[in-house]
């Protein structure tokens, strides 16, 4: 199965939001004493700096941040021979960040590193509300007011034995969903993929989804904003700019405004969209996403329980909203922090309504998860939150050196195990390949 690209529009808008970890010249190497990067409650941590550059180490400072937020210590970090020497110890369960800055004092002159203590014990900060389920059911019978009515525009892609199409829904709101949807061209019935997408305002690319398609999947990928799939960078940069600049804040202090509720309510009309075609096979419906792909991922799975067959979700974003509360880092799209010209209590509580560990709760198909011990955007003990309250079966990837980004193939061990043993598996009618 053809793994997707990124394109440059995605790096472009990650590099606006994303506190994602600059180290181009690789100049240090953080590593703790296990590999894995997991510890047990009481452990400590021996960590080891290398210099790699060729002059000699600069002034370095140090930082440990408990959950990637809570400053735990830090001080000027002494080398011998380029090589020098860290302890922290964890005293709880949860993550621990290693932070090393340098001179001369640039973005680029940063590494972080991460490890966890008892990460099937780490819990979210907050409980959902008790009028979460109530909500959403209404905001699903308001959906089921809205017929999809679809309209598809075939496009010849060159691609031998795949149909596409562009393809169109309404949603809520006189709003639509606008995405692409290939298929084999040869057979009637075919196990169903929908993929849901990252963060950033970008155009959509047929080999995202033709190599799914010839591998036998019906497949459709949807933007997560009503806007066109096929414009040129320029189109989305100056959307990015302008009507969708920081589209993760625009309401964000009430749950009916949120931006996220329409993009949420995309994904289950795209999905149940799926569910009524003819060449579905009826048996087999899987979401799969990443970052905020990841995010709708879950949140569908834990929305649609009785009818996704898997959800295969890599760092997904909109964990734990309310992480700062309780000392740890917020993942994108860090509502809690996002409160300078509004009313914070009302954002915090808004964010609850959306937080994907509230949606995991009522998952009940198989899932993939994949995170980052060094990830700031989506910082692991986010995602272990949500991780920790699925009770259907699921494997969790540990990636010890990644962060958010696909650094080096960092994230290699997770997408081996979607693209080449999860997917073809499910494709080919078989359980979900759990290695629990």
């Amino acid at each position: 199965t053809m793994k997707p690209r990124r394109s440059s529009v995605l790096l472009f808008a990650l590099a606006v939001w994303s506190a994602a970890n600059p180290c181009p010249a690789q100049l240090v190497e953080i590593k703790p004493d296990k590999t894995n990067g997991i510890y047990q409650v009481g452990d400590t941590v021996h960590w080891t700096v290398s210099w790699q550059g060729s002059s000699n180490p600069p002034a370095t400072q140090y930082t440990f941040k408990r959950g990637g937020l809570t400053d735990t210590g830090q001080g000027s970090l002494t080398f011998s021979n380029n090589a020098a020497s860290l302890e922290t110890k964890f005293d709880a369960p949860g993550t621990m960040l290693v932070e090393l800055k340098w001179q001369p004092n640039r973005p680029a002159n940063r590494a972080v590193a991460g490890a966890v203590a008892a990460p099937e014990e780490i819990t979210a900060a907050a409980p959902a509300p008790r009028d979460f389920d109530a909500f959403w059911q209404a905001q699903l019978e308001k959906l089921k007011r809205v017929p999809p009515i679809p309209l598809l525009e075939p496009v010849d892609i060159r691609k031998p034995g795949v149909l596409y199409w562009k393809i169109r829904l309404d949603n809520i709101n006189d709003t639509h969903i606008q995405g692409q949807i290939a298929r084999p061209e040869k057979g009637d019935k075919f196990p169903a993929l929908l993929i849901v997408q990252w963060a950033g305002v970008y155009a959509l690319h047929p080999d995202w989804i033709t190599g799914h398609a010839a591998a036998g999947w019906l497949t459709l990928d949807i933007e997560a904003h009503d806007v066109p799939i096929d414009k040129p960078d320029s189109f989305y940069k100056d959307l990015f700019a302008g009507p969708l600049k920081d589209y993760w804040r625009i309401g964000n202090d009430d749950r009916d405004a949120s931006y996220f509720l329409r993009m949420y309510l995309s994904a289950v009309q795209a999905l149940e969209y799926l569910m009524t075609r003819p060449d579905w096979d009826g048996k087999t419906l899987v979401v799969t996403g990443t970052s905020q792909g990841g995010q709708q991922t879950l949140m569908l799975a834990g929305l649609h329980p009785k009818n996704i067959t898997a959800a295969l979700a890599l760092v997904p974003a909109g964990c734990d909203m309310m992480a700062p509360a309780v000392g740890r880092a917020s993942a994108y799209p860090n509502w809690y922090s996002s409160t300078w010209d509004k009313d914070a209590e009302k954002v915090r509580e808004t964010s609850r309504y959306f937080d994907v560990v509230n949606f995991a709760r009522h998952i009940e198909c198989p899932v993939l998860i994949g995170l980052g011990l060094r990830d700031e955007t989506c910082p692991p003990a986010t995602v272990l939150a949500a991780v920790n309250v699925i009770t259907s079966p699921k494997e969790v990837v540990m990636l010890p050196t990644s962060g958010h980004q696909d650094e080096n193939g960092t994230q290699r061990p997770f997408e081996k195990r979607r693209y080449d043993i999860w997917l073809p598996a499910l494709q080919q009618g078989r359980p979900a390949p759990v290695n629990q």
